[in-house]
């Protein structure tokens, strides 16, 4: 036994530095000169390489991510547990579950919203709308940008960019100039509209819901915002070329209750809002109360349409022709429906994100990190190399270790920082879910290199848009 425990005091002390040794007692423990923090380093640079080029291997984003986390949290914990403490560990990964459960909640209830909008077919009505009225090439490029700049703040910036990119698809088939200029133009504009809205990014959501912005103080950002799309798009249009394509006859109506989805989710996201700023509690409570409302609201569309709707179809049709007839996407409703086609993917790279980030966080990285960003260059160019850095890593792992490292910088700061992240990943089509979105819906056609002949458009919307935030936000600076 003695041996045993000799061995156990030398693993000890070759494995952790001198410096986490001395900390005896202390909370929390400086891993990063460790075995331990340079593996957990290793681990998670290699796992986010392959979502990078998750274009190119094909391999969903979450599946590298959820890995790294679990091989992080075992280096921790077993750091820990060798420096005798079984409690640090277990404290600070359940303080990370609780911030990912509460967004979570909040994403998957706005995203079964807008999967119950796009099946009521409200989407697919606006784009038949936009493409059958017979607009020019260019007015069509900006009324593009512009929708794409104002419903972003409401739907996630995904789903804004496919619905805007389709219609720009449809109206220049075949002018590859057109369909370049305008994905550009709707990714700076969706990217951008996001920015000054709680619900437009997963990032300013992390931001509303910890207390740093309220909802109503997000909106200083909103000519900043649109100066970060309006400038690059009107050096843009310049290179638009003229024409009046002829109109593509499509007529699609609305399904019946999609009107009352709308008023539903205005009304839940009212409602996160009053609970978050009059009674302090956690917005996904109203979320998911509104959630619960449209699973009421979708049992009573369901009924309608097995009263009013028959969902057989002829009985000599195989059981192929049969599908669109009994698709449960297409009818009867079906709530649950909408809630499996919400972005998983995306949902389970955010946790993982948010648990590498937490046990690099944990291991002692980003302490040193806010030491040498913010306390060294200073918050301004701190923000603004984080809007850079957005551009080719995800905004969410960035703006989480910034949340992390909670900074001591003042009001302006913590604004500055939520508008560079969220608008910072249209320099390149890689750096936002909107431009890689894009990449394959206009494949061979909107690329990274033609998204890189416009960067320096873009980049000078983006220093445009922090000039207009300290001339307009001085005050809280």
């Amino acid at each position: 036994m003695r041996a045993l425990l000799s061995l156990s005091g030398l693993l000890s002390a070759l494995l952790l530095s001198p410096a986490a040794l001395a900390s005896e007692g202390a909370p929390a423990l400086d891993l990063t000169a460790t075995w331990f923090g340079i593996v957990a380093v290793v681990v998670f640079v290699l796992a986010y390489a392959l979502v990078v080029t998750e274009e190119f291997l094909h391999l969903r984003k979450s599946k590298p991510v959820l890995v790294a986390a679990g091989i992080i949290w075992i280096l921790v914990g077993t750091a820990y547990a060798m420096h005798g403490d079984t409690h640090t560990a277990g404290a600070a990964i359940r303080h990370n579950l609780m911030e990912y459960a509460e967004l979570m909640l909040f994403l998957l209830a706005a995203m079964t919203y807008i999967n119950t909008m796009e099946e009521r077919q409200l989407f697919s009505a606006l784009r038949a709308w936009l493409v059958s009225r017979g607009f020019s090439l260019r007015a069509v490029f900006w009324i593009t940008g512009v929708l794409a700049f104002f419903i972003s703040p409401i739907a996630d910036n995904l789903t804004t960019a496919l619905l805007m990119a389709a219609v720009v698809m449809a109206v220049g088939a075949g002018n590859t100039q057109f369909i370049v200029l305008s994905c550009i133009s709707i990714v700076v504009a969706a990217n951008a509209g996001g920015a000054f809205s709680p619900f437009g990014d997963i990032t300013t959501l992390m931001v509303w819901q910890k207390g740093i912005i309220e909802f109503n103080e997000f909106f200083a950002l909103f000519i900043p915002s649109l100066a970060n799309w309006l400038i690059p798009a009107a050096l843009m249009s310049f290179a638009v070329p003229q024409g009046r394509p002829p109109a593509v006859s499509e007529k699609i109506e609305v399904k019946y209750g999609g009107y009352v989805v709308v008023i539903l989710f205005i009304a839940t996201i009212a409602l996160a809002v009053s609970m978050h700023s009059f009674l302090h509690l956690p917005p996904v409570l109203g979320m998911m109360t509104g959630l619960g409302v449209l699973k009421l609201y979708g049992y009573l569309l369901r009924r309608h349409e097995l009263k009013h709707e028959s969902i057989r179809g002829p009985e000599t049709l195989d059981l192929g022709e049969l599908a669109p007839y009994v698709k449960p996407r297409h009818k009867p409703f079906d709530i649950f429906i909408s809630m499996k086609r919400a972005e998983w993917d995306t949902l389970m790279f955010f946790y993982g994100v948010v648990l590498c980030v937490g046990g690099l966080g944990t291991i002692g990285y980003l302490a040193h990190a806010s030491a040498w960003l913010y306390q060294g260059i200073g918050a301004t160019w701190a923000n603004i190399a984080i809007g850079l850095l957005s551009a080719v890593v995800d905004n969410i792992p960035v703006m989480f270790a910034v949340l992390t490292m909670y900074p001591e910088m003042s009001h302006g700061q913590w604004l500055l920082v939520t508008l560079t992240a969220g608008v910072g990943g249209s320099l390149l089509s890689i750096g936002s879910a909107a431009g890689v979105g894009l990449m394959g819906q206009a494949r061979g056609i909107y690329t990274f290199f033609a998204h890189l002949k416009w960067t320096w458009a873009i980049a000078l919307g983006y220093a445009g848009s922090i000039w207009l935030h300290f001339l307009i936000n001085h005050s809280v600076m």
